[in-house]
C-alpha cells in the first residue's frame, strides 16, 4: 500500500510552481522539482543543509502569512515579487509568499514557501488584433494595463472600487468584411465617442481588440457596474453611424467583473471574468450587458 508520505511528495511534485518546506529553525526539509528547475538547486544539495546566501530572499526574506497553511495553493495569485540567483548565476525574478504552518494547538511548527517566476505570472488576456492594427492597439493596451494595474493594486491598499467593462461592437466584423476597413475604423471611433460620453470623469476607455474596448471604472458595487454596462450599451445602440448615406445600426456585447478586496483573484483571472461576461452577451445575440460574478451569471439585456 502506498505510504502516506510518498503520496504527499507525489502531489507536491506534480506541482508547476517551487514548492519549499522549512522547519521550526528555517532549516530546509523539503524542495520538490519545480522548485529546483525554477532556481538550479537540486535538493539533494539543500537539504539538511544551511540555505545558500543566493536563495535567502526566496526562502528567508518574506513575512510569513499569519492565517495558517489551507491557502497554500491558493497564494499563487498573491505574494510578493523578490529577485534571487540562479545556480548558474543569472538573476530570477519570482513571486513568493510564505505560509506559517501550525499544529492542532497553535503553534508555529514550519513554513511552506510557494513561489514561481514573474514572468509565468498569467498573461493579460486581450481581444484579438489584426497585423494593420497593432501598433495603434498595442499603444492603446499598454496605456490600459499600466492604469488598471494602478487601479487594481490601490484597491488592494484600501482604494476606491474597481471594476472592468469588456465591450465588442457586435457589426464591427461584418462591416470591415462588408465595407472595407475604413467604415470599420470609422464606426469604432462613433463607438468610442458615444461610449465615452457615458462615462465617469475618473474612467478611461481605450482599444482592447480588433473589435473591442475596455473601460476601467469605480462602480461601488457589482450591481452598480452592471447598470453603467447597460448604460453604456444603451449609449451605443442610439449613435448613429451612416456610411456612404447607408444608415447602420450599431449595438455592442458588454462583460463587467467588479474587483473586490475579499477575493484572491489575480488582475488577469478579473479580465477573464470580464471577458466572459462578454462572451456570453454576444452568444446570446448580442445588444445585452452581462455582470459575471465569482459565484455565478445574471444576464440582462440592454
Amino acid at each position: 500500500m502506498t505510504d502516506r508520505a510518498e503520496l504527499m511528495e507525489a502531489a507536491l511534485d506534480s506541482r508547476p510552481d517551487g514548492i519549499a518546506l522549512l522547519g521550526k529553525d528555517d532549516e530546509l526539509l523539503y524542495w520538490n522539482r519545480a522548485a529546483a528547475a525554477i532556481t538550479g538547486y537540486p535538493g539533494m544539495d539543500l537539504l539538511s543543509r544551511p540555505i545558500p546566501e543566493p536563495l535567502e530572499p526566496l526562502l528567508l526574506d518574506q513575512p510569513h502569512d499569519e492565517d495558517g497553511a489551507e491557502n497554500v495553493t491558493a497564494c499563487l495569485s498573491r505574494g510578493a515579487a523578490v529577485e534571487t540567483v540562479h545556480k548558474l548565476g543569472h538573476p530570477v525574478r519570482a513571486i513568493v509568499q510564505r505560509v506559517a504552518l501550525r499544529d492542532a494547538f497553535g503553534d508555529r511548527i514550519g513554513t511552506a514557501v510557494v513561489f514561481h517566476p514573474a514572468d509565468s505570472l498569467d498573461a493579460l488576456p486581450h481581444g484579438e488584433t489584426s497585423e494593420s492594427d497593432a501598433e495603434e492597439l498595442q499603444e492603446s493596451q499598454a496605456d490600459l494595463e499600466e492604469r488598471m494595474q494602478s487601479d487594481f493594486d490601490d484597491l488592494a491598499r484600501g482604494g476606491p472600487p474597481f471594476g472592468v467593462l469588456w465591450i465588442r461592437v457586435d457589426q464591427a466584423e461584418e462591416l470591415r468584411k462588408t465595407h472595407g476597413a475604413g467604415a470599420h475604423q470609422a464606426m469604432l471611433e462613433k463607438v468610442r465617442r458615444a461610449l465615452a460620453h457615458g462615462l465617469r470623469p475618473a474612467e478611461q476607455i481605450g482599444r482592447w481588440g480588433d473589435d473591442e474596448f475596455l473601460v476601467l471604472a469605480h462602480e461601488r458595487s457589482a450591481e452598480m457596474l452592471d447598470a453603467h454596462a447597460r448604460t453604456l450599451a444603451g449609449l451605443a445602440r442610439t449613435a448613429d453611424f451612416r456610411w456612404w448615406g447607408d444608415r447602420i445600426s450599431i449595438t455592442v456585447s458588454a462583460g463587467a467583473a467588479q474587483a473586490t478586496n475579499e477575493s484572491d483573484e489575480t488582475l488577469a483571472q478579473l479580465l477573464g471574468r470580464a471577458q466572459k461576461a462578454m462572451e456570453e452577451s454576444s452568444h446570446a445575440g448580442g445588444n445585452r450587458a452581462t455582470t459575471l460574478a465569482s459565484a455565478g451569471v445574471a444576464c440582462l439585456q440592454s
